[in-house]
């Protein structure tokens, strides 16, 4: 991933801040010993996040490839491709 990807993405950014801390926060709520179904869905959550900001990310790839449609377009959007159906 590039730098621009980055700039392009300020809000998958800020997403995976906020799940950093809800991360931190299950860790507190499993040295609290707090009940599990609570620590599952805060799980459930902080998974959701992280799996939209890793297709956001491919969509700001997959667009800029396509802008780009250089000599090697076709080979960067297959190698976007394989990673976006790894991540499904």
């Amino acid at each position: 991933m590039s730098a621009d990807v980055i700039a392009a993405s300020p809000a998958v950014v800020n997403r995976l801040k906020r799940a950093q801390g809800q991360l931190s926060g299950i860790l507190r709520m499993l040295e609290e010993g707090r009940d599990v179904e609570q620590i599952v869905h805060q799980l459930k959550a902080v998974s959701s996040a992280i799996d939209r900001a890793g297709f956001a990310i491919l969509v700001v790839q997959l667009k800029q490839a396509m802008e780009e449609s250089g000599d090697d377009a076709d080979g960067h959007v297959a190698r976007l491709e394989k990673l976006f159906l790894s991540m499904s």
